[in-house]
């Protein structure tokens, strides 16, 4: 009982405290030129569905999120935002649940934003090489292409050096020099969230002109 009471806990006062420390001092970090707040929690590791729902609302990414894959509606909401999962596969097949039962082969099938990462490697690894653990393991198990293998890279690396269009969306944003990425592969999963995207903007037009409801405000696509 007092485990669920210290997790309810953490939700109800993570949402203020982040949008305290992460919007109301935003500017003034920026204006001392230091770095803006990110926060990149672990998250559904285990434990209530409410944990995944404030880290949807407040995170850049969370570590983990074993969790989501019971439940397709935040699953869904986490695609559409493309919000960062990093996952421990071997750290959960210690933990929680077994390597072949891990839903990261099927997060990344779906275009989840998904990356590897090591968690505890001293107590689960048993090379020095702890990431690369993690990246030959997944490969030889779930039996993912160099193309899987180089796109779960990005995903954890996309930062400046991956060329100097790396923040665009799309193909403008992929170098496959850098990337090692196809151009097709970063299409697709562009086209198809763009897709998504405009499908729920058209039903919820639809669904205002059906209610005869006036808004302004309305995105029309």
């Amino acid at each position: 009982t007092q485990i669920i009471i210290s997790k309810i806990l953490i939700t109800i006062w993570r949402y203020p405290l982040i949008g305290q420390i992460k919007f109301q001092r935003r500017n003034h970090f920026r204006e001392r030129g230091l770095n803006t707040f990110s926060l990149r929690p672990h998250c559904g590791e285990a434990g209530l569905v409410s944990h995944l729902v404030t880290g949807y609302l407040t995170s850049e990414s969370i570590a983990h999120g074993l969790v989501l894959r019971k439940v397709p509606v935040l699953q869904y909401l986490f695609y559409l935002s493309q919000i960062g999962i990093a996952m421990s596969p071997l750290s959960n097949n210690s933990l929680f649940i077994s390597y072949h039962r891990n839903p990261l082969p099927e997060f990344h099938m779906k275009g989840l934003n998904v990356s590897l990462s090591t968690d505890d490697p001293l107590q689960f690894h048993f090379t020095k090489a702890t990431l690369m653990e993690e990246y030959s393991i997944a490969a030889q198990v779930w039996k993912l292409s160099s193309c899987d293998m180089c796109e779960l890279a990005r995903n954890s690396v996309k930062v400046h050096w991956l060329g100097p269009n790396y923040n665009e969306e799309g193909v403008l944003g992929n170098d496959v020099s850098r990337t090692n990425v196809p151009d097709i592969r970063v299409s697709f999963r562009h086209e198809t969230l763009v897709d998504e995207l405009c499908s729920l903007f058209r039903t919820l037009n639809i669904q205002r002109k059906d209610s005869n409801v006036d808004d302004d405000d309305g995105v029309i696509i």
